[in-house]
């Protein structure tokens, strides 16, 4: 199991609680492997919801850390599309079509694992 710390002190009594918590590169990397093994034709409507409440948490416990967002525009552009995609009100819904769950729940896992690729870039880790 990858998991790495920036090592950082806590610094704000109300940080979220998933900056508590190291990265775990090995299980985030499956989880979007998972996700992204799904087929459109052979997955339930019910295994794709199971799916996006955690790659999401995934996804913005990547935005909390330091990914070099300041200095790199690429970057910059990465998390305010993360942002978008994790925020309640851009996620899919009862009255979204299964297509439109599928894709969301894609673009998801293949920002999550962008990010991830980062992460472990600026931490000295092994690529995921």
């Amino acid at each position: 199991m990858t998991v790495a710390s920036t090592g950082k002190a806590m610094e704000l009594a109300d940080q979220s609680e998933a900056d508590d918590f190291p990265i775990d590169v090995d299980s985030i990397s499956s989880h979007t492997d998972s996700v992204l093994s799904l087929r459109m034709g052979t997955t339930t409507r019910a295994a794709m919801d199971q799916h996006l409440p955690r790659i999401a948490k995934e996804l913005n416990h990547l935005l909390a850390e330091d990914l070099g967002a300041e200095d790199d525009s690429d970057v910059r552009d990465l998390v305010r599309k993360g942002t978008r995609l994790v925020d309640l009100t851009n996620r899919p819904n009862a009255e979204t079509p299964t297509f439109g769950n599928f894709l969301h729940l894609r673009d998801v896992a293949l920002l999550t694992r962008r990010l991830l690729w980062i992460y472990s870039e600026r931490n000295g880790l092994d690529a995921p």
